[in-house]
């Protein structure tokens, strides 16, 4: 159901690879509630993704850029507000990749090279979006720019590595240039703290049907879906929230606000002996 909440805005989407995508989502969304946009992702994701259909079906135009790569980053914006017709009003985030994770490393024997990707790629990135458009005066006065993020920045899950740490770092750049941005052009930086989500990206993470189920049970609300994410960033896009920024704003049916429920209790009393050695030590993971 539209309500032309972003009727005249003009925004890019960034990480929209197929359906799974939040970021594809909040695309389609976008577009229902009255935006005109952009899309963009890795020459290689348009290549080798669905971004291309998306782009069709909301008239759409896809710019390939490498998200690490400033001068990439300077074309988005430049490409974008010529086909848009004028300056930005709203900027999606939902870049995350560790080779790390992919490659199966633990946190305690991580490749370093691979570690300056990941923090590159999933969360410098945004960084030098936002400078990027900064520089070209690209964001209208009382932008939004959005980036998806996950509790594991403040609280530590085993098996979410080097991740934990780019959206560490993801969060801090949008509390960091959110002072600067709202204090010079009132362009609003924040960034949505998603329940775990079965996206491409969301599927690699060691133990994540264990992490998605343990979150669901946890939460008094159950675990916010992607549709429900968009809908939230569209929210974070429209006029209703000029004066939030520099938030992390968590969207997980009240998981990050729990200690020990009920349920988690009486699991817990049924014992631990599983994760037990021969030794009847603790296998902490």
């Amino acid at each position: 159901m539209s309500n032309n909440l972003l009727k005249g805005k003009r925004g890019i989407v960034f990480g929209a690879l197929n359906e799974k995508s939040i970021a594809w989502k909040v695309a389609e969304k976008a577009v229902e509630q009255g935006a005109i946009i952009t899309l963009s992702n890795t020459p290689i994701a348009v290549r080798m993704g669905e971004t291309k259909a998306l782009s069709e079906k909301l008239n759409a135009k896809v710019i390939a850029a490498d998200a690490t790569s400033v001068e990439d980053l300077e074309q988005v914006f430049v490409q974008s507000m010529e086909a848009l017709g004028g300056k930005i009003d709203f900027v999606l985030h939902s870049i995350g990749m560790s080779l790390n994770l992919r490659k199966g490393r633990q946190y305690d024997d991580l490749d370093y090279g691979f570690l300056d990707k990941t923090l590159d790629i999933s969360a410098v990135s945004f960084h030098k979006m936002i400078q990027s458009a900064k520089k070209l005066n690209a964001i209208a006065d009382y932008g939004s720019i959005v980036a998806l993020s996950y509790v594991a920045a403040q609280r530590t899950f085993y098996g979410y590595n080097d991740m934990a740490d780019a959206k560490a770092l993801l969060e801090s750049i949008a509390r960091s240039f959110g002072y600067i941005y709202g204090r010079e052009h009132s362009v609003r930086v924040n960034t949505i703290s998603q329940s775990p989500t079965f996206t491409t990206a969301g599927s690699g993470v060691k133990g994540m049907d264990k992490l998605f189920d343990f979150s669901n049970r946890m939460s008094p609300l159950g675990n916010a879906t992607a549709d429900e994410c968009a809908d939230y960033c569209i929210v974070m896009f429209s006029d209703l929230t000029r004066k939030v920024t520099m938030q992390n704003l968590f969207h997980d049916g009240g998981f990050s606000s729990v200690g020990m429920s009920l349920r988690a209790m009486a699991t817990y009393e049924k014992g631990l002996d599983e994760y037990m050695d021969e030794n009847g030590n603790i296998i902490y993971g």
